[in-house]
Order: structure tokens, then sequence, then C-alpha cells
């Protein structure tokens, strides 16, 4: 597809969109809908009713763009949500845009980084373990 860094974070419509709809029409929804700047540089996904199109809207530097694709055959399979929007790694979207049901994928386990509590960021000076 493109070269995306982690940084780069998406966002994906769960409620169907018209794909007639282009720049401006989905950067509406962007804003709207999801409750997101589209000028933020994430990607903004949009699938429509027979989830057999997708749409990627974005910023690139100097204006919107929006990457489309139409299957021939088959549907996009989308991850399960309870709200109006998912947020999704980059990794899931090429899944998604590869055709693997992100629903029943497993995620194997790997390292995450704890978030720093209150009193540990408080201190200046970093505490040593002495095991």
């Amino acid at each position: 597809m493109f070269g995306l860094s982690a940084a780069v974070r998406v966002y994906l419509a769960r409620k169907p969109a018209d794909m007639r709809k282009s720049f401006d029409g989905l950067s509406a929804l962007a804003s709207g809908s999801l409750a997101l700047d589209p000028l933020s540089g994430h990607l903004f996904v949009f699938v429509n009713k027979r989830r057999d199109r997708i749409k990627i809207l974005y910023w690139d530097r100097d204006g919107l763009a929006v990457w489309a694709k139409r299957l021939e055959r088959g549907t996009f399979r989308l991850p399960a949500a309870t709200s109006g929007r998912v947020e999704m790694t980059t990794a899931e979207l090429a899944a998604l845009l590869a055709g693997i049901d992100l629903n029943t994928a497993r995620r194997r386990v790997r390292y995450s980084r704890p978030a720093p509590s209150l009193q540990n960021s408080q201190t200046s000076a970093p505490t040593v373990d002495p095991q």
C-alpha cells in the first residue's frame, strides 16, 4: 500500500458510507460522525453498505488524499465494535485490506511498555530493583 509510521492512527467508521463521496464529503464524515480532525495526518477508513468497497482519507502534507479499493469478489470483514468508530493499528489495516478476518485472528503476546504511574513520574531519579 504505502509506508506508514507507527505514530499514524487509523480510524474505521462503522457506519456505512456513500462511496460517491470524495474529498469534501469524506472530510465532513471524519469531522462530523467520527468527531475527529481530518487534517490531523491520521487515516480515516470508510466502507460501503455491501462492504465490497473501501476508501481511506488522509492528509498528505499539502492536501487531502483518497485511496480506494473495490473487491471483485468477496467482502471486507470489519472488526467488531460497540461504538461508531474503531481505532486500529496500521498492521490491522493491512490485514483488513488483505482479507484477514480480524475477529477470528489471535494476537500473540508481545511486550508492551507499562504506563507510568503518578508516583514514579513525580520522582526525579529512577528506582533500581536491588535483586
